[in-house]
């Protein structure tokens, strides 16, 4: 069982690869040289570069926005598909716009798209954010179909609800990155929770059932 998070050696670090823990990765080796292997597929090579060279690029410069926006003219792309969160309608619109001033052609997607009954899809009604009542459900795997349709070359994953967006990279059949997750309690920064783990948020984080 590799346990890499509460490693702190990291001989992954080291050129000489000194003091590989017992469980390190490291010493499977051919899963190493077979990994190797797949970056020399041409479709890969050039993927993983270009997104490399960015990291260089604007190292503590650029913010993800650009980055991403960098790279999808670096890669060629012409047809960016966004799929979205209802809630994060605003920032769609901002982003979609900023891409097509840049001269890519934009197809979105919203989380609603179908206008499904969240009890259609199983979902209890008293598991409704108001119970009773029509509620559209989220429908990730409709926005990666849509987007699939429209044969777009790259997409953006913008806001989609935990477990929601999993069901969007499995059925979107172009590769996508996420420029934003939700957080609806720490305005969109997960990381906030992390960083407090120890102090402010200590009892707030444990999972009871």
């Amino acid at each position: 069982m590799y346990t890499c998070a509460s490693c702190t050696i990291h001989a992954c670090k080291d050129p000489e690869h000194k003091d590989m823990p017992k469980n390190c990765p490291m010493r499977q080796e051919a899963l190493v040289e077979e990994a190797k292997a797949e970056y020399q597929k041409p479709e890969v090579q050039k993927f993983f570069v270009t997104s490399s060279e960015i990291e260089h690029d604007g190292y503590c410069q650029w913010p993800r926005l650009k980055e991403t926006m960098v790279f999808c003219k670096r890669m060629g792309y012409k047809k960016i598909g966004l799929s979205f969160c209802i809630g994060f309608a605003k920032e769609a619109r901002i982003v979609a716009d900023l891409f097509r001033n840049e001269g890519f052609t934009v197809v979105s997607a919203v989380c609603k798209s179908g206008g499904v009954d969240k009890t259609e899809a199983g979902i209890p009604d008293e598991k409704k954010l108001k119970p009773g009542q029509y509620e559209a459900m989220c429908n990730p795997i409709l926005q990666a179909k849509l987007l699939n349709e429209q044969k777009t070359d790259f997409n953006i994953a913008l806001g989609l609800c935990v477990g929601h967006d999993s069901l969007f990279y499995q059925y979107s059949e172009a590769r996508v990155t996420t420029l934003v997750v939700k957080d609806r309690v720490l305005a969109h920064n997960p990381v906030g929770a992390i960083y407090c783990a120890d102090g402010y948020f200590k009892n707030r984080l444990k999972v009871e059932e």
